[in-house]
């Protein structure tokens, strides 16, 4: 995919991410002269009518989320069956890195991260958007000490249908809270389970 220019736009420069639904380029928007990173769907969701449509939905929320502590999203699209959400480029360390290195932070600094990803879920929330999937992977600490909390790819709206068929489990298993675990639907409760394991992990490493 190195190489590839999508919508004669994005110029896909550096593979700097993967997961289990989507991969993550850096990438150069070629209009605006700036750095981006474009997040690629999987072939296999690629061929999901409905996990498309979710997609699309989800993009369109994302992209209306504007709070500091969110990585932007700036446009989403698809060319030749690729689906792609262009977003904010980050640079900095997520947050598991941090602590699989330095080992417990202080509880200071967690309760800094912990305050700083509450502000991001409650903009969240105040668009009816739940994340769903908050764990340190999905959390990055800019050069100069800014929390960012990024990818909102099996996000939904609250009280939305769900991505895939009804009691699929999406989340990540340890950090999930025990309704997203029994494929229930998830609220911003749920987001605040997951970051009560995330503050736990911070503090004892």
């Amino acid at each position: 995919m190195v190489g590839r220019i999508l919508n004669s736009r994005y110029e896909l420069e550096q593979l700097i991410g993967t997961g289990g639904m989507a991969d993550v380029y850096r990438a150069r928007d070629n209009l605006l002269g700036r750095t981006v990173a474009v997040k690629i769907l999987h072939p296999q969701f690629a061929k999901d009518p409905v996990f498309i449509e979710r997609f699309r939905q989800e993009a369109q929320a994302a992209a209306n989320l504007n709070q500091s502590n969110i990585v932007n999203v700036f446009d989403w699209g698809i060319e030749d069956s690729t689906y792609y959400i262009v977003m904010e480029y980050v640079q900095g360390r997520d947050l598991k890195s941090i602590i699989v290195q330095g080992g417990p932070l202080m509880p200071e600094r967690a309760v800094e991260i912990a305050m700083a990803i509450c502000l991001a879920l409650d903009a969240a929330s105040a668009r009816g958007i739940v994340h769903r999937d908050i764990k340190p992977q999905n959390i990055i600490v800019t050069g100069d000490g800014q929390i960012k909390v990024m990818d909102f790819g099996i996000a939904r709206t609250a009280g939305g249908s769900a991505m895939t068929q009804t009691g699929t489990i999406m989340g990540t298993a340890q950090y999930i809270s025990p309704e997203q675990a029994q494929g229930r639907v998830a609220d911003p409760r749920s987001d605040l389970y997951s970051l009560g394991v995330v503050l736990y992990e911070m503090l004892t490493g």
